[in-house]
């Protein structure tokens, strides 16, 4: 009797193993048919936003709760067993057709949604902090702030803001600060500075980077033409090499700040201003915009020549004149039909 009793009840342990493999083997084969199958997101996709601190399991309760995901627990228990639970804040784009263990791995791995923002050459850092302010899901920190608190915000050795961020597209995450755009910004420019600095041209009239910084914001302002860049940069180290001054439109403009309404006159242009190298001898004390690299280079390798004027000539480009006289009748040839006051350049009627 005893020895039939345990082989029943070996017989009755075996069956159970058994039942307990197939239910094992149907829920691994559930299992893998559910890991593997799209989750019931909107055709158009899903745009999710992960805060810090946010878990895998957090997110996957969260679409659970919305009817997108069936069995949040399994999916937070098997990337647990599989060291795939850790998980980066920021933006996820869920496109149809993603399944749980392609989210899983999403997040884990922070395949997150990268945005851009560009940074335009001539900008000036106030039009720069606004163009970040105005970005999607940058969180602006700046806009608004006096220039005092913007200073101490971005910490960086700088007594101005203004010249010092290479104009360029950034690639950034969801969440990031306008300053940490700004500083990186700030580094591309001085390490462009750094690499150029060195090899320039002998003898130029300025004695530090930041003074080719000042110089090549004014070349970026005066032409969008890239091969005139060098050409312009020429007439204006000439005229500080002459001790005449540059009379450079864009400096009245920065110089008069919030007043400037799409015009300047006569009594702009003499309007004292630390700016207005209309009424100064050299460069103003800071650059006025955002020069480009090919600026920067254009001011340490200005091109040699005997040009002391230009005049814009209405399509982008400019006449270059040796003297006052060829560039009076270069004034009257390209400007005589512009408004009263009117400036491009060099003034017409003062060569020094």
């Amino acid at each position: 009797m005893i020895q039939l009793a345990v082989g029943l009840v070996k017989r009755l342990i075996l069956l159970a193993l058994l039942a307990l493999l197939v239910s094992l083997l149907g829920a691994l084969q559930y299992f893998k048919k559910w890991y593997a199958e799209p989750m019931a997101l909107p055709e158009d996709g899903l745009h999710y936003e992960l805060q810090p601190g946010g878990t895998l399991s957090g997110a996957a309760t969260d679409l659970a709760s919305r009817g997108m995901l069936e069995h949040p627990q399994i999916l937070t228990l098997y990337a647990r067993f599989s060291g795939q639970s850790e998980v980066r804040a920021g933006d996820y784009r869920l496109e149809p057709g993603l399944t749980p263990r392609q989210f899983m791995k999403m997040l884990n791995t922070g395949n997150v949604v990268s945005y851009t923002v560009t940074l335009i050459e001539g900008w000036t850092f106030a039009q720069a902090v606004q163009a970040l302010a105005d970005a999607e899901r940058i969180e602006s920190q700046l806009a608004g702030q006096p220039l005092k608190t913007q200073l101490a915000l971005l910490d960086l050795p700088i007594e101005h803001p203004e010249g010092w961020f290479f104009p360029d597209t950034y690639h950034y995450t969801g969440g990031t600060t306008d300053v940490a755009i700004l500083q990186r910004a700030y580094r591309k420019m001085r390490q462009t500075l750094d690499e150029l600095w060195p090899g320039r041209d002998p003898n130029l009239p300025y004695h530090t980077p930041y003074e080719a910084l000042t110089m090549a914001s004014i070349v970026e302002r005066e032409t969008g033409a890239p091969w005139e860049r060098r050409k312009i940069a020429g007439v204006f180290v000439r005229r500080l090499e002459n001790n005449m001054r540059l009379q450079t439109d864009p400096t009245v403009i920065y110089g008069m700040g919030d007043r400037y309404q799409g015009k300047i006159g006569r009594a702009d242009l003499q309007r004292p201003t630390p700016y207005n190298t209309y009424t100064i001898r050299g460069l103003p004390p800071t650059p006025i915009a955002l020069p480009g690299g090919e600026a920067v280079y254009a001011s340490l390798h200005p091109d040699p020549g005997s040009e002391l004027y230009f005049v814009a000539k209405g399509d982008g480009t400019h006449v270059f004149s040796d003297t006052l006289e060829a560039h009076n009748d270069a004034v009257r040839q390209y400007q005589i039909q512009r408004r009263e006051g009117y400036r491009s350049t060099v003034s017409p009627s003062v060569a020094q």
